[in-house]
């Protein structure tokens, strides 16, 4: 019998199946510096200990897409390293704030499985918990993975497919406690729009760009732990149908954040992700554009001054956002967009300062 990992292959999942994925991780104040030079995320709750405090945090939280990657990361060798591609997100929620000292493990459970036609791939729908050494819920999330057959001959397996909330209600969306919008500083923050400000419809471009260095995406990809071949083996993926190593999706989604920042800088928190695609493959090179439309405005439950944004952040490549690209006339999605991504910030009230 084998000692290496070759990874599960669709063959492998059923509906209920449970893992738990290897190799907690200690989280350190080496990580927040390592996002920052990978993203340049300027949110000032991330950045600064006594801004955070002075709203109620105990101390600078690490970012929230930083807890979502080292999460990710831990399901990948068990979830999708045979995967041809990360195909979509649901249901995302935030939990508790993560510090740094704060340990962090993961959980998944198989909630659903479908075969392709072309009987070498099919879908595999998993649900990942990730918790802190306390075994609070820091981020739990649903994702769909396209994965390999180990033998396109294995019969297919009944298809069940899960049903999948179009966005996480406004009352599940989590507050940390003891949060005081009285001690939040805009001028600090870089911006000067609060929750009231944005209106329903809005589009923002977002105006930077960022270009993506090879290292830059291999370096993140590692932090994570992400162990998927298609992000690292040049040698293999020059025999594939690129010819080259993918950019981890994630890499994109934390870009697409941090440029958000221009027009949308005390969004400090991102609360949950209601659903999220890669639309097309992303490689070293391409320059990263990004804008966003305010789909919802929603109070939330323990209301102390703060309200949510639901937004949809559209990331493109080498195209700038000015025009706010995403479909073509035919209405297909344009070849630069790579990332559709509709999540719920949380934002300070005016009124509540």
């Amino acid at each position: 019998m084998g000692k290496t990992n070759p990874g599960n292959f669709f063959e492998d999942f059923a509906p209920g199946q449970q893992i738990v994925h290897a190799t907690p991780r200690t989280l350190t104040e080496g990580d927040a510096a390592l996002y920052t030079a990978l993203y340049g995320s300027r949110f000032a709750v991330q950045s600064s200990a006594s801004f955070a405090m002075a709203i109620g945090y105990p101390e600078a939280p690490l970012d929230d897409l930083l807890v979502f990657h080292v999460v990710f990361g831990k399901t990948v060798p068990d979830i999708s390293l045979n995967a041809v591609a990360n195909l979509g997100y649901a249901r995302g929620r935030m939990g508790v704030p993560v510090y740094p000292g704060d340990t962090l493990r993961a959980l998944s459970r198989v909630i659903g499985v479908k075969e392709n036609s072309n009987g070498k791939t099919g879908v595999v729908y998993v649900n990942s918990v990730g918790l802190n050494q306390n075994d609070e819920v820091v981020v739990d999330f649903i994702r769909w993975v396209m994965v390999q057959k180990r033998d396109p001959a294995h019969p297919a397996p009944e298809p069940e497919i899960p049903d999948l909330p179009d966005r996480v209600a406004p009352e599940d969306l989590y507050l940390p406690e003891g949060l005081d919008p009285r001690g939040y500083d805009p001028e600090l923050a870089g911006s000067a729009h609060f929750w009231e400000d944005y209106a329903v419809g809005e589009r923002i471009d977002h105006g930077d760009g960022m270009t993506i260095e090879e290292a830059e995406h291999m370096m993140a990809t590692r932090l994570w732990q992400n162990t998927a071949k298609v992000h690292f083996n040049q040698y293999e993926q020059a025999k594939g149908r690129f010819g080259r190593r993918l950019v981890y999706g994630g890499h994109v989604i934390s870009l697409a954040r941090a440029l958000s920042f221009n027009g949308l800088g005390n969004a400090f928190r991102v609360a949950a992700i209601n659903a999220g695609s890669h639309c097309n493959p992303t490689f070293a090179g391409d320059t990263i554009h990004a804008w966003s439309e305010v789909l919802e405005r929603a109070d939330l439950p323990a209301d102390e001054g703060f309200g949510a944004l639901r937004l949809r952040t559209i990331a493109t490549k080498d195209r700038s956002c000015a025009d706010f690209p995403y479909r073509d006339e035919q209405g297909h999605i344009r070849p630069e967009v790579v990332l559709d991504l509709d999540y719920w910030v949380v934002m300070p009230k005016a009124e509540g300062k």
